[in-house]
């Protein structure tokens, strides 16, 4: 299990910030032997695809250096002339080949950690030219690991290119005696296999490194508890500061909603354990809206709030649990409780417009309330 410098396990896996910082320093996963792989593939179908078109600015080269001029062989900057045209000529010849093998080392560069670059991965670090830190990576338990899949590439590249000599041992010794230009499209076809005999030998290389890559990058990338509850600070707040702020923002909450209460057209109460203020509104959708709402010390509050403002006050326990249970603050009642609450707020209206006295108390005992309400 991967450690940090203080000593501690690093057994949690890395947090999406922990994962970004790390790519934008650079931090990715990368196969170099992938990289590898596609460059040989790309090299091969490259010289399938444009040998012809080298073969011939190769012919065209040594017949025109094989004839050049005596006078043109003894003048420094007519040779130079001579020389760069052929060489610009070859240049040109090799331009669709470039730009293969350019593309491909981008795109298999890419295919593990995705595009990626970073001014910090090429920023230059001094404690980089630090021996001690230098002798620990080289003898440490990576540089190892790379010291082995080193002989082992190496081992079996050399097993390959001992393989091919033996089994084209009669064509390359031949390609002397061959006539020229068949000699030149001849090696080639050799210069083809060779590299198709290596990429199939990089196939085994990479799919041992990849894994090893992902499981090396994801295992430095590893935190510690320590850091896990660090970064939840940095990036969530302190817990006592969030408790604060969540306690503030409650306070806030609850002096608005006591605010509301003398808007209210009536509080229906349990009578002590709940209280609801609902507001009707005429101009509105016809439905009563709900303005607070609370329990025990906050149910107690609301009816004190209510009684300072003149506010009715209704004990009508099946009525004020429902609409406790089924209705945020702010929004309308449900439909399957207009009935219950219209014959409250008509008695209440009836009183404000004078039509009953307070002395009479009509009977809220069996209001119509859905089993679905009721609680």
């Amino acid at each position: 299990m991967a450690e940090n410098e203080d000593g501690q396990e690093k057994s949690e896996d890395p947090t999406e910030k922990k994962k970004s910082e790390a790519r934008k320093k650079g931090q990715v996963t990368r196969s170099q032997e992938l990289t590898t792989l596609f460059m040989l593939l790309a090299s091969i179908i490259g010289i399938m695809f444009f040998s012809k078109d080298m073969i011939e600015v190769i012919i065209d080269i040594m017949k025109n250096n094989f004839s050049v001029e005596r006078n043109t062989l003894f003048d420094t900057e007519q040779l130079f002339l001579h020389f760069k045209t052929e060489l610009a000529a070859m240049l040109y010849a090799l331009i669709p080949l470039f730009i293969l093998m350019f593309i491909t080392a981008i795109f298999s560069n890419a295919l593990l950690g995705g595009f990626n670059f970073s001014f910090k991965a090429v920023t230059p670090k001094l404690n980089k030219l630090n021996p001690i830190k230098g002798l620990k990576k080289v003898f440490g338990a990576k540089g190892v690991i790379e010291l082995v899949k080193s002989i082992l590439k190496i081992g079996l590249m050399g097993s390959i290119a001992v393989y091919f000599i033996w089994q084209f041992n009669d064509e390359i010794y031949g390609l002397s005696e061959e006539p020229f230009p068949g000699a030149l499209i001849h090696a080639m076809e050799l210069i083809t296999w060779q590299f198709l005999l290596v990429a199939l030998g990089m196939i085994i290389v990479a799919m041992i490194d990849v894994p090893y890559q992902i499981w090396s990058n994801k295992r430095q990338l590893k935190m510690t508890k320590q850091e896990v509850k660090d970064e939840s600070k940095s990036t969530d707040g302190n817990p006592e500061i969030k408790g604060k702020i969540r306690q503030k923002q409650r306070e806030i909450a609850m002096q608005r909603m006591m605010g509301d209460v003398p808007k209210a057209d009536v509080i229906i109460t349990n009578p002590t354990h709940y209280a609801v203020a609902l507001q009707y509104d005429t101009e509105g959708s016809g439905a009563p809206v709900m303005l607070a709402k609370g329990a025990d010390l906050v149910a107690m509050q609301i009816r004190n709030v209510a009684q300072a403002n003149d506010v009715p006050i209704m004990e009508i326990p099946p009525l004020s649990r429902a609409i406790y249970y089924s209705v945020e603050i702010g929004q309308e009642i449900p439909a399957g409780l207009y009935v219950a609450v219209a014959q409250v707020l008509a008695y209440i209206f009836q009183l404000k417009n004078g039509d009953i006295d307070k002395s009479t108390k009509p009977d809220m005992s069996d209001l119509p309330i859905p089993t679905e309400y009721q609680r």
